[in-house]
């Protein structure tokens, strides 16, 4: 018998539309009322449709939730008008000190410094300021340095579901990543 996900599948593409952040699967169960079993066939269904070439948007899992974006294909050509204010352009030395704290965190300033090494204040700031880094604790060695590490803003802005989906490094990369372990 196969199962008829039309109703079910429209009920979880409203919710999408009005919420503005990824929704796991219980989230997606409690709001549409559905049940658990029945969120997982809803969500490969509206994945298949959403492949055809018609389609402009996809059903993305980011940050351990779902939403629906538009195709990455077509987001160059939408990001100028519909882009937030902070999807402006990171500098090159704010795209590098970003890519440390992602592959090494947590991790502090000073260690930051230790690989790229030039000052890191500034180049933080900015990325706290964007919600793409925050603070994550303190290490445990005198002076308590602050340990830095992505956020959840910094996966939707890359499209990642976690920061295990980053892109592995060859062995050259990972060596100048761990210069200051």
């Amino acid at each position: 018998m196969e199962l008829r996900l039309e109703k079910e599948a429209a009920l979880l593409e409203a919710i999408f539309f009005l919420e503005a952040e990824p929704l796991d699967n219980n989230a997606l169960s409690k709001i549409s009322g559905l049940g658990p079993e029945i969120i997982e066939p809803v969500l490969e269904h509206l994945q298949e449709k959403y492949t055809s070439e018609d389609s402009g948007i996809e059903l993305v899992q980011i940050s351990g939730g779902w939403i629906v974006a538009p195709k990455a294909e077509l987001w160059e050509s939408l990001k100028e008008r519909y882009g937030k204010k902070s999807d402006k352009k990171l500098s090159r030395s704010a795209m590098e000190t970003l890519s440390i704290i992602a592959y090494s965190q947590p991790i502090t300033k000073g260690e930051i410094e230790a690989i790229r090494g030039v000052s890191a204040d500034n180049m933080i700031r900015l990325l706290i300021e964007r919600s793409l880094v925050k603070e994550v604790g303190k290490k445990d060695i005198p002076g308590k340095p602050i340990q830095y590490g992505t956020t959840k803003e910094f996966l939707k802005f890359f499209r990642l579901n976690s920061i295990a989906d980053l892109p592995k490094l060859d062995e050259t990369e990972s060596e100048r990543f761990e210069l200051a372990r």
